[in-house]
């Protein structure tokens, strides 16, 4: 930093009207079967009034790259009492691409933000939209799975919004005392303060430890997980063998076998293009035609294609310029780069793309067996020869839901020396990997993408909308609960066995040269409290409530925070009593982050039946610890409260964490699981 720069910013912290100054932080993306995979249809739907009229009422406000208003996810269907329209208050900005008809009964208000971007020098007049109009594709992708038509085809706060859907978030841990008191977590407590339930993509760099990136207790954090349904592509060679890859392409016509051509050896050798250039089959211009009509180019994927430099829609579209039959991309022995992230690639000619190392170099082996080339080096005679299937077809298999390798991983922390914090993250997890939703054709967002009305993502962005969507059925259900009874019904209620029964499983690396995934058991860490369970979150039986003032008394216990700072941050100042611990705040889970000895923890919970329920405790120990609960049998009645205290003691320095979970299990059918997560620095 300049000398210029920090006496500015001493003259700003000493200038009358300026409580406290933050660094500005750029937000980054953290980029239909889910409604049957998260059972919605048959046991959420029916209870609100069917499919078109569940979340009615219930405004849902997403920050993220705009909207495409164009899209028939976003058309206007006539509903009852136009709930939404009345209570809120935003407007509709106009501008380019973004007319005053894109408002409607389902985009209630639009705005957009770019005086930072402008400042920065990140807005670029040429691809970006002075207008809420989604110039990226990102918005509309998750605001149309929160909130779109169903069965269409495959600030916010003072607005009067319900819900606020981030699926941005920052790059890194911000700076300062504490991660809890930068500038949009501060906003986000207000948000919260003011009844909105704020959920927030946790971030997508798993399976790394503490690669969280959403930080605070008011706000709802999400992992994605992986689906039941995956798509899978296949090659067929003429001696039989076959290979799989991935790309959902449409398959080679007939069930003829095409001759198989590396792009190296159809196209111009006069050339000053590199080699690398020839098999990336980036230039039409470069392939012979005579030779390349009616085959199967091979491809290669280098290093172009991981920096932007080479799309796979150029070589679709090349492939289609050139008239071949379709092509094959593999991977390179002499460059360790996988084409995975192009997994949800959907692409309009026949196509594959292999994914496997021994694949590659085994197709490329059959290739050269059946190919005659003259003394010159040039080949003559191409007699490989291979289709490709349908990559289009849904596989469903039953080990589902897992946790995806890219989701953010806890423990949660502190600040930017990663101090692990008494609070859990993420919170719950819901499906993010391969979701179809709403595209802007426009997008600049993704070349591969340009010009599609839907898009198949993956990332925790895609798993955010389906709790916000969760959420506002729950909202429209019961309208007066607060942001942290819905996120307690949301995570009491959530399962952590998969859907044959087993515990849920969590996507991580091998340790081998190539980065392959490995399956291990999920912690807390991977998944929060579980994987949402919208049925059983709509009447979860007890719930933990928070409210401002208990935020405030959490940070005033954050380590390293003072009394005057939270004062700054907040206009509130810490209690005069004993500040206690930041796992005394009221959540659904438990955390302790540096237990020694032994810590008593109080929680408070809410029956929100009016029928009277008798609960019996149970406690899977976390290693290491003793736990003890009172009462251990209890009866609450009907919206009544009740008080517990869990006393963990220590009884082995585990010197890592620890898991376990306490279950209320009631006589009315309801079942409350509270995670348990334990790092034992000492039991002395």
């Amino acid at each position: 930093m300049t000398e210029t720069f920090l006496q500015a910013v001493s003259t700003l912290q000493n200038a009358k009207g300026v409580r406290i100054i933050h660094e500005d932080i750029k937000m980054e993306k953290l980029t239909m079967h889910t409604p049957e995979f998260l059972g919605i249809p048959a046991g959420v739907w029916p209870t609100l009034g069917g499919a078109e009229f569940s979340g009615e009422g219930v405004v849902i406000g997403f920050i993220d790259t705009g909207i495409n208003p164009e899209h028939p996810s976003f058309a206007s269907h006539s509903f009852r009492g136009n709930q939404s329209i009345s209570k809120f208050k935003g407007k509709c900005t106009t501008g380019n691409r973004f007319p005053s008809t894109a408002c409607n009964s389902k985009i209630v208000g639009a705005q957009y933000f770019a005086r930072a971007a402008i400042a920065y020098g990140d807005f670029n007049s040429t691809r970006d939209y002075a207008s809420p109009f989604d110039a990226d594709g990102h918005g509309s992708h998750t605001a149309s799975t929160a909130a779109g038509n169903h069965r269409v085809p495959v600030i916010a706060v003072e607005d009067g919004v319900d819900i606020i859907s981030l699926s941005v978030g920052p790059s890194a841990v911000p700076s300062g005392p504490a991660a809890f008191l930068n500038a949009l977590e501060m906003e986000l407590l207000f948000a919260t303060k003011a009844g909105v339930l704020v959920v927030q993509a946790a971030g997508n760099s798993g399976p790394s430890s503490s690669s969280i990136l959403s930080f605070s207790p008011w706000i709802t954090s999400i992992a994605a997980s992986i689906t039941d349904r995956k798509y899978n592509n296949t090659i067929k060679l003429a001696n039989g063998h076959s290979f799989s890859g991935i790309g959902l392409a449409p398959p080679t016509l007939g069930r003829v076998y095409y001759p198989l051509a590396a792009a190296a050896d159809v196209c111009h050798r006069n050339v000053s293009t590199g080699i690398f250039s020839l098999e990336s089959c980036q230039y039409p211009e470069l392939f012979i035609p005579a030779l390349v009509r009616g085959k199967l180019i091979i491809c290669t994927y280098s290093f172009d294609f991981e920096n932007d430099d080479a799309t796979i829609a150029t070589v679709a579209d090349n492939i289609k310029k050139i008239g071949a039959a379709g092509f094959i991309l593999r991977m390179d022995p002499d460059q360790d780069f996988s084409p995975n992230k192009f997994k949800d690639m959907a692409l309009d000619v026949p196509g594959i793309i292999l994914n496997n190392m021994q694949s590659s170099m085994d197709l490329l082996e059959y290739y050269n067996s059946h190919t005659i080339k003259s003394r010159a080096g040039q080949a003559v005679v191409f007699r490989a020869r291979a289709r490709i299937l349908d990559g289009r077809r849904a596989i469903y298999h039953g080990q589902a839901p897992v946790v995806a390798s890219y989701s953010s991983r806890g423990p949660d922390v502190n600040n930017a020396l990663l101090q692990t914090a008494d609070v859990l993250k993420p919170n719950i997890m819901a499906p993010g990997s391969s979701i179809w939703a709403a595209w802007s054709p426009s997008s600049e967002g993704d070349p591969n993408l340009k010009g599609r009305n839907f898009a198949l993502l993956s990332g925790t962005s895609m798993a955010t909308p389906h709790i916000a969507g969760v959420a506002a059925l729950i909202k429209q259900r019961h309208p007066k609960w607060s942001p942290a009874a819905i996120t307690s019904a949301m995570m009491t209620s959530a399962e952590v066995t998969d859907h044959s029964g087993s515990p849920i499983l969590a996507q991580d690396y091998s340790d081998s040269p190539i980065l392959e995934h490995v399956l291990v058991h999920a912690t807390p860490f991977d998944f929060g409290a579980g994987f949402i369970n919208p049925a059983r979150a709509i009447d979860p039986g007890l719930i933990f409530n928070a409210h401002f003032q208990e935020y405030v008394q959490f940070l005033c216990a954050v380590p390293g925070v003072d009394d005057d700072y939270v004062r700054r941050v907040t206009g509130y100042g810490c209690p005069t009593e004993n500040q206690g611990w930041c796992s005394d705040l009221n959540t659904p889970s438990i955390t302790v982050s540096n237990l020694v000895g032994s810590r008593k923890v109080i929680r408070r919970v809410r029956n929100v039946s009016s029928a009277n329920e008798t609960y019996t405790v149970t406690v899977k120990e976390p290693s290491g610890v003793k736990v003890s609960v009172s009462p251990q049998v209890f009866k609450i009645r009907g919206l009544a409260s009740r008080e517990l205290k869990i006393v963990l003691k220590a009884t082995n320095s585990t010197r890592a964490y620890s898991f376990g979970a306490m279950v209320l299990q009631g006589n009315n059918n309801h079942i409350i699981r509270i995670p348990i997560a334990v790092y034992v620095s000492t039991s002395l």
